[in-house]
């Protein structure tokens, strides 16, 4: 210390918490046993689950000094598809604002909703909210952040009001979702329920939650419409984010008009390929990179200038691309030294012995807790739900009642723990993790308390049908 001030402190780069985490993963190795359980293929999903009651203990494989730093490689190659999904695309929409017809779209939606920016925040939560709630939108909407960050932007908002209309919005409608075939479908299916059973409550639950996240969203970007200083990033440059005004303030050319239809066509075949053609991002890449150099070519630009464009546009992500990598490291670690399904069976074992009301509420806890170490909804389900539909049947909790609390532990998390997508997210729309996590905690947190209240309703009502 010096003249008797304090060293500020500062909250880490990404990578230095992600790798700091793969570190601690393999410290743990050394610590917990190593166990498995047994897999077998579901019939009704197809996909590998666990067999309950098969847990063992098996030879230990810790991970030594070296294989630690080898493991963000093994973490980067294996979430290559991800990583290469999130620079195709936003590669695609940088060169699509380069055309300006999106400044332009903006421009006029500033005009149109002039007095009345505060309605664009639940339209949009709520769209992108429905998108969650009936057929999984997640991955999908990277592609949107940029453009919507930008119309935050431009509405006098900042990047956090931007990324919560798009993340905040489609994640509330994914975690509360009453059709989401990648969670509800598939849990329910493990578990041996009818697909998409109870369906009235979990609309109730998509209604309060979405509103809850409206409502935050809205008070947030209320405060710094009134007092810009309020803003969390208020001392970082979003200057690529902000709109050319001269240019968007012309008339739209037949050009922009042109590429304003395509977006939108685009639009609309990712919504049919998702629900009714089964694609996923290998698909959806194809789809944004034809969109990108259509879009380019309608925009008078030469093959070399959309080449250029999309080689920029992926320098901006980079860095939130490479996050992913390093939280895959962080899984990598783990599975093999093979203690993922140790830390599953540690955390659902004292379930056994508490009382039903608790015991459901536990079950919340403790999916919340495993979808740090399995970040993938389906993934999460097919180990799991093995676990936790038998589990009901002993604690007499209804099996609907065990896959609202698997439905909430893998949802509301995904924008909350490293090992999401979330420092993709937080990347392309250029909000630092540590800004999001204030802005988002306090918000998880009451959401957590909402979510015991509905288990605790199930619990009451014994929500089935069985």
């Amino acid at each position: 210390m010096q003249g008797g001030r304090r060293k500020k402190f500062s909250i880490p780069h990404t990578f230095t918490i992600l790798f700091s985490l793969i570190v601690i993963a393999a410290i743990a190795t050394w610590i917990i046993p190593a166990g498995q359980y047994d897999r077998v293929e579901n019939p009704n999903t197809h996909k590998m689950t666990v067999v309950p009651d098969s847990f063992k203990y098996v030879e230990p494989s810790p991970v030594g000094f070296f294989d630690t730093f080898v493991a963000v490689q093994k973490g980067m190659v294996d979430a290559a598809s991800i990583i290469f999904f999130i620079f195709i695309i936003y590669g695609s929409i940088y060169v699509v604002i380069k055309t300006g017809a999106l400044d332009a779209a903006i421009y006029f939606l500033i005009n149109r909703f002039r007095g009345k920016e505060q309605f664009v925040i639940p339209i949009t939560m709520f769209a992108f909210g429905l998108g969650g709630a009936v057929f999984g939108m997640s991955e999908e909407t990277l592609g949107f952040i940029p453009l919507v960050v930008s119309l935050a932007i431009a509405l006098g908002y900042d990047a956090v009001v931007g990324m919560s209309m798009v993340s905040l919005g489609s994640n509330t409608g994914f975690s509360a979702a009453f059709l989401n075939p990648f969670t509800i479908g598939v849990a329910q299916g493990i578990a041996d329920l009818p697909l998409y059973s109870g369906l009235g409550f979990r609309i109730l639950n998509f209604i309060v939650f979405e509103a809850i996240a409206v409502w935050w969203t809205l008070r947030y970007a209320l405060k710094v419409k009134e007092n810009p200083s309020a803003s969390l990033v208020n001392d970082i440059d979003y200057s690529n984010f902000k709109i050319d005004a001269d240019k968007a303030e012309k008339e739209f050319t037949g050009r922009q008009k042109v590429i304003l239809l395509l977006v939108g066509v685009t639009i609309a075949v990712l919504i049919y390929g998702v629900l009714k053609l089964g694609w996923y991002i290998d698909e959806l890449a194809g789809l944004f990179l034809i969109m990108g150099i259509a879009c380019g070519i309608v925009g008078g630009f030469s093959s070399s200038k959309i080449a250029e464009y999309f080689v920029e546009g992926c320098k901006e992500i980079v860095s939130g691309a490479f996050a992913v990598g390093l939280g895959r490291g962080i899984l990598i670690v783990m599975n093999q030294a093979r203690i993922t399904d140790t830390i599953v069976h540690a955390l659902s074992q004292p379930l056994m012995s508490l009382p039903k009301w608790i015991a459901a509420e536990g079950m919340l806890f403790v999916q919340t807790l495993i979808s740090f170490l399995i970040p993938s909804g389906s993934g999460m389900a097919a180990v799991t739900m093995p676990i936790m539909a038998p589990l009901a049947d002993v604690l007499n909790i209804t099996r609907q009642t065990a896959v609202l609390a698997y439905q909430y532990g893998d949802g509301f998390s995904n924008i909350l723990w490293p090992t999401t997508l979330l420092p993709v997210v937080c990347g392309m729309a250029k909000v630092p993790m540590d800004r999001w996590l204030k802005y988002y905690v306090p918000l998880f947190l009451l959401m957590l308390a909402v979510e015991m209240v509905f288990i605790a309703i199930a619990v009451a009502m014994n929500y089935g049908p069985f």
